[in-house]
């Protein structure tokens, strides 16, 4: 769609500091939602491919993934043997609602920015204890958990000016055993319910963290697998509610939640 309110589109380098944003300014990273409906309140565009950032950098502390990181980019991503988790990677990619021309185009921080209920990379980045590292307006950096940065459907902690740099998994969860399980109500249709568990070789902590069901990510972290009851008690305890839309309703995100939750359990040695 074209957006006929823009009247110049910006292309900073890399490291330049863009401090002259204004009232009508967007961020352009895929584009694929922007370009999808009419945006009458923006003006001008500030291109981030054109700043150069690598999609995908692997560290000794776990793998960087760049904001305006293709899906495509991501989920071809060959991993260090040690990284056993990385599966989860492509899992979730592979939960988008979108054809490859989308995943050749939409970006892993544009996905998240959306900040919707079902957004794979969201549920990625809580599964493997994602960091979000967000660059404000001022320059300077912060960092802040995934559960805390989507705050509800379609909101997040992210302030006029504010942008998300990359995305941070250490790679003490990619050392982990997974499990995943995700509910659609159409062949290939958006999420109603997914939520994935780890299980620590070394201390044997258990995180389980549930998405699209609720309107924000969970985490849960256990020091070892809890039994069945002390796990649905947590959930019951700190989920305050379920995701209503035409996707699934509270009650039917609740009972698959629970179910899943507790089949991730035992996949990773509950008894």
């Amino acid at each position: 769609m074209d957006l006929t309110t823009i009247t110049e589109i910006a292309q900073p380098r890399l490291n330049e500091p863009i401090t002259d944003w204004r009232d009508g300014d967007a961020w352009l990273a895929g584009g694929t939602w922007l370009f999808s409906e009419p945006q009458p309140h923006l003006r001008r565009l500030i291109d981030l491919q054109s700043l150069g950032w690598e999609p995908l950098t692997i560290t000794k502390n776990g793998l960087e993934i760049a904001a305006t990181c293709k899906v495509a980019e991501l989920f071809a991503l060959e991993a260090p043997a040690g990284w056993i988790a990385a599966p989860l990677i492509r899992q979730c990619c592979l939960s988008f609602l979108s054809s490859f021309k989308i995943w050749n185009t939409a970006t892993v921080g544009g996905n998240i920015c959306m900040s919707l209920p079902a957004g794979p990379m969201t549920s990625l980045a809580a599964g493997l204890e994602g960091v979000c590292v967000i660059r404000q307006r001022d320059g300077n950096e912060r960092r802040v958990a995934i559960e805390d940065f989507v705050t509800g459907n379609h909101q997040n902690v992210l302030q006029p000016g504010d942008l998300l740099r990359r995305i941070d998994l250490p790679a003490t969860a990619l050392q982990k055993r997974t499990a995943f399980r995700r509910m659609s109500l159409t062949h290939l249709g958006r999420s109603t319910v997914l939520i994935t568990g780890t299980l620590s070789p070394h201390d044997g902590v258990f995180m389980l963290a549930v998405s699209a069901s609720t309107d924000r990510p969970f985490r849960f972290s256990f020091p070892q697998i809890p039994d069945a009851l002390g796990l649905r008690a947590r959930l019951q305890r700190e989920i305050p509610e379920f995701f209503d839309d035409v996707h699934g309703t509270p009650d039917y995100r609740r009972h698959m939640t629970f179910h899943f939750a507790e089949q991730i359990r035992r996949e990773l040695g509950g008894k």
